[in-house]
Parts: C-alpha cells; structure tokens; sequence
C-alpha cells in the first residue's frame, strides 16, 4: 500500500474514512479483499506469497494498515514480511498502542514501514524511521512512502480533495472517492521527493495512481466508510498491468460493538 487517505474523526457522522491505493509488482500474488477464512472477522486484501496483508478492518472495528518507507539507498535484507504488521493485529487482541511498541522493539527485523493500527476511537501511527509510537489527532491525514503526513504532492493533493469529500451532507458514496484516488497527473519536478531511486523513477511514482509499467503499479484501489452507527461499506477495485481495471468488489456489514 503506498497512499493511505483517511478522514479520522474528521466527519460527524463517519468516524472513519479511508481511500488508499496499495502499489506492488503485478506478480506479486494476492488476494482480493474478502472476509479470511482462517479469521472470519477480519475482512481485507491478503499477499498469498508470505499471508500478510497491507490493510484491513475486523468485525470489532480494529483498522490497520501498512505502507513501505521508499529509501533508495542499499540496505541488507530484512528478515520478516511488512505485511505481517498488519495480519497479527487484526487477528489479536491488544491494544494498538501495546501492540506498536511491541513492534518498536523489534523494528529492525523488517525493511522501512509506516504502519497504522487502532479502531473508530483511537489510532496510532508507527514507522522504524520516526523512533516514537505517536497517536494520531483526529483530522484528515495522509500516507505515502515516508512518515505521515509527510507533503508529498500527492499525499498533500490528496488530504485536501479528501477534506472536501467529507463536506458532503448526503450519505457518502464510494465513487467519489475512487475518482479522487485514479488521479495519474505527475507533480512538476521541483516538488517531487527525492528517496535516492533517480528523478525518472520519482517520477513514475509521482502520481496517486501509477501505471508507469507492466511490471509494478497501482494493484487495488480501496475505499471504506464507517458510520456512527456501524454501518461498513468496503469497496475494492483491482487493476492490471499499466492500470487495466480487473475487477471491482464491495461488501457491506456491520460492525459489533
């Protein structure tokens, strides 16, 4: 997962807004988001390679989610999977602020990660590169590759179109969000980051949805809405080689308090 938009407590009546985009090589295989089978209460996409997962959300409202830290620059191998992050808190029972630090504490046994995990009233944010277990306020935030918040244009782009989706006065419909997370436009030069990959790749990888090529982009769209009362609507939308649609699926339920 490499953009991470969500209005947390930033709406009256959805106390929970996420539209993400999750970016992967194509041959990566996976599966789309489903309720496990191994878990039934978890409800979320999963990596078939290592059975981790890049976001999710539990029957109980536990949410999390994981992004990869772009660093360019060689690093030796991390021995476990990011993707587990986000699978043993979903399928546990600590809070999420006992369950970073515990990840905190062995941090370095995975390659750079940003990783949310928390519920409808409470969530934090964790990465190896930011050191602090850090809360995170209610608001509309965003991640990318980096720490949160970070202003990349499409993580700042993004926060702002997504703060004015959640004016809407009507029941929030997913589409809206899908449109705002198909954005292919590219940032002029000067404002992309510089994560030591070569001013080209930035560039590739510039957009909210990337299709540069037919070997890594944009996998899965995702959109999940919350309400007060419960309510979820989880839509997915799956995309191909150079952003051919794939497939779309949505499931609606309600969580138990």
């Amino acid at each position: 997962m490499c953009l991470i938009l969500f209005g947390f407590q930033a709406n009256a009546d959805y106390p929970l807004v996420v539209a993400a985009n999750r970016d992967e090589a194509y041959a990566r295989a996976s599966a789309p988001a489903a309720f496990w089978r191994d878990h039934p209460q978890v409800y979320g996409g999963r990596d078939l390679e290592m059975g981790g997962a890049w976001m999710g959300l539990t029957l109980t409202g536990r949410f999390a989610a994981v992004t990869n830290f772009r660093d360019g620059y060689p690093k030796g191998a991390a021995p476990r999977s990011r993707g587990e992050l986000v699978g043993a808190y979903l399928t546990g029972n600590e809070s999420a602020l006992a369950y970073l630090q515990a990840v905190k504490a062995r941090q370095t046994e995975y390659a750079g990660f940003g990783t949310l995990a928390g519920n409808l009233n409470d969530l934090w944010f964790f990465s190896n590169y930011a050191q602090t277990v850090n809360a995170v306020t209610p608001g509309v935030h965003g991640l990318s590759n980096h720490l949160l918040d970070t202003p990349w244009p499409k993580v700042s782009d993004g926060r702002r179109e997504l703060a004015a989706l959640l004016t809407a006065r009507a029941p929030l419909q997913p589409e809206a969000f899908f449109q705002m997370l198909a954005d292919r436009a590219i940032a002029a030069e000067h404002a992309l980051p510089d994560t030591g990959v070569g001013v080209a790749r930035e560039k590739q990888l510039g957009p909210k949805f990337i299709a540069a090529d037919a070997r890594y982009g944009t996998r899965a769209s995702t959109v999940i809405l919350v309400h007060r009362g419960g309510e979820v609507t989880y839509s997915e939308r799956s995309f191909g080689p150079l952003g051919k649609f794939t497939g779309e699926v949505t499931r609606r339920f309600k969580l138990t308090r």
